[in-house]
């Protein structure tokens, strides 16, 4: 996005010379300049840029280019530069994921992305899962742990950022953020406790901006750090940032978002309403459930493709590598291949008569092998169990059901949906036909489902490059209405119904073949 008077949030401003006639102080003098150009009544100048104020603008001719930032209408001065310096003023994104962190370095002037770099969070040294860490934190200098491995982690990238391209930390001057409330708050170094015990109260819901300074961060001292809010314990500002990215929040035709990672997060709705939830229907997809499981990387199975005549499989890995586990959006397309070719029941239940010589039986436990021991990169089988199937089953009948209740709460059906974005790494991947065969994503067109890629980022990005994203965002989460699931009986009610291939009512999924009825409705036990 290319930066103008209008949009960006870097203004180049001339002064009136100093004189016996106008002998007003300097700071006084720049922010009666930022004021004009800013239309505003309010600027603040951080005490870092007062130190050096007098001798810069005395060395640059009293032109100064300025890095401004909006907090709740109020305007800060986060950095002021030569306006003929060459090298660009820098912003950073940052999507703060509880498994990978990804940093992306913006050009202020142009919008321009110059680099982007991702690594896993150092925190699951700590705990793979959010619930871990937070128990962590209640131990003598947990927290403060868990805060110094994710802040020295984002220094030490962001200085190896800058050195691809011929920066330093302290040309970054303004850093967006967006995670869940949990990682927001161990970036922030606040107390976790009761984000996980009734009635699950966050320190704070809106951080605003904050210091780099303060937090540890380390980039121009003045920098300033805009940290996304969130809906309470389980709606993150990594969701906002992704309605943001997405556009749904200012489009009239109404829209459907979701991102599943370790729950699944949802929001539904328009540029006049949003209505969001979080249910449970993620833990099947992450990589510890199933005994091949592993993150989307090299090597990982991710499409898979099976003969519904001669039962061969066709597998592909990412990278083209050999097989060497399985990603949750491979686990979806493994799974609604086995029921189009028979192999598993409308239970999710694995076909004997079917499954021939890969099935096999191993300490009491079903199982059926999907890449065999050599071929796979591990030199053993790789199998998927029944129990895997089963938590599989019951995740994407959370989902369906999450899906459901949403609609059902403005009188709509899933079906109804023209718009479905498909946010994060699973929707990077995931393949929607394979997911409407199982009955976790609702039979409609293809052409409705769009995939958003990694959407945190993708808000976090475009608030660096433009001024009206701010307020938007605050439009956003006050918004929201949010739907509790844990005390919906709808959403019980409906659950069980969800817990078959595609579903109990065959009607919802009419383009699902199933071999196993000849397409005539099930009648399920």
């Amino acid at each position: 996005m290319k930066n103008d008077k209008y949009k960006g949030w870097v203004k180049t401003v001339s002064l009136a010379l100093p004189s016996l006639q106008d002998n007003t102080s300097d700071a006084d003098r720049l922010a009666r300049a930022l004021k004009k150009e800013l239309k505003t009544d309010f600027i603040k100048i951080d005490l870092e840029i007062l130190r050096h104020l007098p001798n810069f603008l005395r060395k640059w001719d009293f032109t100064a280019r300025c890095v401004v930032f909006k907090n709740h209408g109020q305007w800060i001065l986060a950095g002021i530069c030569d306006p003929r310096e060459t090298t660009p003023p820098a912003g950073m994104a940052a999507d703060l994921g509880t498994t990978r962190i990804v940093l992306r370095l913006i050009n202020l002037l142009s919008g321009k992305i110059l680099a982007e770099s991702s690594f896993d969070n150092p925190q699951i040294s700590i705990g793979q899962d959010i619930l871990t860490r937070v128990h962590f934190a209640d131990t003598d200098k947990g927290l403060e742990k868990l805060n110094h491995l994710i802040v020295g982690s984002i220094n030490r990238n962001i200085e190896d950022l800058c050195k691809t391209c011929n920066l330093k930390p302290e040309h970054v001057y303004l850093i967006s953020i967006a995670g869940n409330t949990a990682m927001t708050h161990f970036l922030m170094g606040l107390d976790t406790h009761w984000l996980i015990r009734e009635p699950y109260i966050p320190v704070i819901n809106s951080p605003g901006l904050i210091k780099a300074k303060a937090m540890g961060i380390k980039v121009n001292p003045a920098a300033q750090v805009m940290i996304f809010p969130n809906i309470g314990s389980y709606f993150g500002g990594d969701l906002i940032s992704g309605i943001l990215f997405s556009g749904m929040n200012q489009s009239e035709e109404t829209a459907i978002l979701i991102d599943v990672g370790t729950n699944a997060e949802v929001v539904f709705g328009n540029s006049n309403w949003l209505i969001a939830c979080a249910g449970a229907a993620g833990p099947a997809l992450e990589s510890g459930v199933t005994r091949m499981g592993m993150m989307a990387g090299p090597g990982a199975i991710d499409r898979v493709a099976i003969d519904p005549v001669t039962r061969k499989f066709q597998i592909h890995a990412i990278g083209n590598m050999p097989p060497k586990g399985i990603c949750g959006s491979g686990l979806i397309d493994l799974v609604a291949q086995l029921f189009l070719s028979g192999l598993i029941d409308i239970r999710g239940k694995l076909v004997l008569e079917t499954c021939g010589s890969r099935f096999l039986k191993k300490s009491g436990n079903a199982r059926l092998i999907v890449v065999p021991a050599e071929k796979s990169a591990t030199g053993k089988d790789l199998t998927i169990s029944q129990a895997d199937i089963d938590s599989l089953i019951k995740a994407k009948a959370a989902m369906y059901t999450i899906l459901e209740t949403i609609t059902a709460s403005v009188g709509m059906a899933p079906q109804d949906i023209k718009i479905f974005y498909i946010a994060g790494t699973f929707g990077s991947f995931i393949n929607p036909g394979s997911a409407v065969s199982i009955g976790m994503l609702p039979d409609i067109s293809a052409e409705s489902y769009k995939t958003l890629g990694n959407s945190s980022l993708g808000g976090a990005t475009m608030v660096l490059n433009c001024c009206d994203c701010i307020d938007e965002i605050d439009a956003i989460r006050n918004r929201i209405t949010y739907l509790e699931l844990n005390v919906n009986q709808e959403f019980m009610n409906r659950l069980s119904a969800a817990e078959f291939i595609p579903h109990t009512d065959t009607r919802l999924f009419r383009s699902v073949k199933n071999p196993g009825t000849e397409d005539q409705a099930l009648v399920c036990p």
